[in-house]
């Protein structure tokens, strides 16, 4: 059954992600994406999930912080944190009536599309806005601060 279930009756939109350093790029993604339905549901990658994925330096903010603090977003209404290097299983439990990920992924690339498209859902990729990225806040401080 899923989420679906639970909330019977309203448009669920997915997304996931790291959102490690919460900036306007990612707030101007998620108000769009949030704009697909009546109810946004983040995959959250774990600690342990970012670090298999981006490298040992990562996260910079623990799994507990990041959730809070996009929890703390209106657009917002759900923060589900997973552990695996997917979200397939989620997607899969959830079962979204569209499933949306930044523009720099290819439809045919989008995880979960297939669980998506069987339920008769949407998938789509949404540009993102220029010029936001965390790797480049990292960068930055990392320039400003060094010896």
């Amino acid at each position: 059954m899923g989420l679906r279930a639970g909330l019977a009756g309203l448009r669920l939109v997915f997304t996931n992600g790291c959102f490690d350093i919460l900036h306007p790029g990612h707030v101007d993604y998620l108000q769009r994406a949030r704009a697909l339905g009546d109810r946004l549901i983040i995959g959250l990658n774990s600690d342990a999930s970012v670090r298999r994925i981006k490298g040992e330096k990562r996260p910079i903010n623990t799994e507990r912080d990041r959730a809070q603090v996009l929890s703390g977003l209106a657009c917002v209404d759900h923060v589900i944190i997973f552990d695996e290097d997917t979200p397939y299983e989620l997607i899969r439990a959830v079962r979204p009536h569209v499933l949306v990920k930044g523009g720099d992924w290819p439809l045919e690339s989008i995880v979960g599309r297939d669980i998506v498209t069987a339920l008769g859902g949407d998938v789509l990729s949404i540009p993102m806005l220029p010029g936001y990225s965390t790797t480049g806040i990292i960068e930055r401080i990392c320039k400003r601060y060094a010896s």
